[in-house]
């Protein structure tokens, strides 16, 4: 088993312990209220994301997409082309 020789003082323990600490990263200020969120994450204070409503009076809000509208086949064309 390994035993130091001579004792670490503590200015050296100190020394190299200075690096290990926790951060906070990836906080950033919503644009809709001001409040700190997450990066990429809903606002939980307004419900905001990416300026759109997300989450409202506690329920997530769907939007509905319009129906795209279909187009002819291209086999029945050709065919009509003939």
């Amino acid at each position: 088993m390994a035993v130091p020789q001579r004792r670490i003082s503590k200015t050296r323990k100190r020394l190299r312990r200075t690096h290990f600490k926790l951060n906070v990263t990836g906080l950033v200020t919503c644009p809709h209220c001001g409040a700190m969120i997450k990066a990429h994450h809903v606002c939980p204070k307004c419900g905001y994301y990416a300026g759109k409503a997300v989450i409202l009076d506690g329920k997530l809000v769907k939007e509905e997409k319009p129906a795209a509208a279909k187009k002819p086949a291209k086999k029945a064309a050709k065919k009509e082309e003939k």
